[in-house]
């Protein structure tokens, strides 16, 4: 047993204090119980597991991604634990404990200005064309996370789980949309077990493109890039819920101080929508949504440090 094998089978727990009477069952998976404290850790450990067996990637190589952070600590991790050389582009709109940590765990950082440490289409082309650049050097695995179909078969066992805690009494899964892969491996899941199962996409209202709106910054880390992820699969949404930044922040507070739970600025996006969602479904219904990283990959930013 090595560390990777310490990824996933994380706790699902009912939300209490913050769901109003006239809602559904909300539960919510604290996918901080990964390793690196983020759900991706899975699609870490699935992208460089297959890339290896296929050939993509070779002992002694360098692994180059682009990332607001999660991603690139997940694969810092991996490839730790691996032993390659990993180089990460990201950037100052990003929390700096998360540059922190994918340092710590031995990644070479590229960082690449934002504007006023705002999440924009902008930067994300600027960081896409930056990890482009460092993949021409030889023998380097670039993991491109936006294109990489890899990422979403390392979420069917977040899926799995979810029925299986459920004991497959669950109507409606809700999830931010960055990639999208996590939201596409457990809706490919649990809709292949009861297609009946609402999947929710959930994005930043400043930057509400997947229901047609115009591109804007926001900063809810990680999520809304400002246009349309290549893996975003619509024939598996039901609805999309728009969020704004400030609920998302003022909801990763409250939940810390009424639920005990300590998550990042997309979980409270995640608990926003998802009360909406079980207010339509009404009492007794069954909705699902995901601590997606801990808190403590924020304590520099103003969602949970100084305001």
């Amino acid at each position: 047993m090595d560390i990777l094998h310490a990824i996933g089978n994380t706790s699902l727990v009912r939300l209490r204090k913050v769901v109003p009477r006239d809602c559904a069952h909300i539960f919510a998976k604290l996918e901080w119980e990964n390793p690196t404290g983020s759900i991706k850790d899975r699609m870490a450990r699935a992208v460089i597991a297959l890339a290896e067996a296929d050939g993509r990637l070779q002992p002694g190589d360098t692994v180059v991604e682009y990332t607001g952070g999660s991603t690139g600590t997940s694969l810092a991790l991996v490839c730790a634990a691996e032993g390659y050389r990993l180089r990460i582009v990201t950037s100052d709109a990003f929390s700096q404990d998360k540059r922190d940590h994918m340092a710590a765990l031995g990644a070479e950082l590229t960082l690449v200005p934002s504007e006023g440490g705002l999440t924009t289409k902008q930067l994300i082309l600027d960081m896409i064309e930056t990890a482009r650049e460092l993949s021409q050097a030889p023998h380097t695995y670039w993991t491109n996370q936006l294109e990489n179909h890899d990422s979403v078969i390392g979420y069917h066992s977040l899926g799995e789980e979810i029925w299986h805690q459920t004991g497959g009494k669950i109507d409606a899964f809700v999830h931010c949309v960055g990639t999208a892969a996590s939201s596409r491996g457990v809706a490919t899941v649990l809709k292949a077990h009861e297609p009946s199962v609402e999947v929710v996409a959930v994005e930043p209202a400043e930057s509400s493109v997947l229901l047609g709106g115009a591109a804007g910054p926001h900063k809810i880390e990680g999520v809304g890039i400002g246009y349309t992820p290549p893996l975003w699969e619509p024939t598996l949404v039901d609805e999309i819920v728009p969020v704004a930044t400030e609920e998302a922040k003022d909801m990763a507070r409250r939940l810390a101080r009424e639920e005990a739970l300590f998550a990042g600025t997309s979980s409270g996006a995640n608990v926003v929508a998802a009360i909406r969602v079980g207010q339509r479904l009404g009492p007794g219904a069954v909705v699902v949504t995901l601590m997606a990283d801990s808190g403590l990959k924020y304590l520099s930013t103003d969602v949970h440090g100084h305001r």
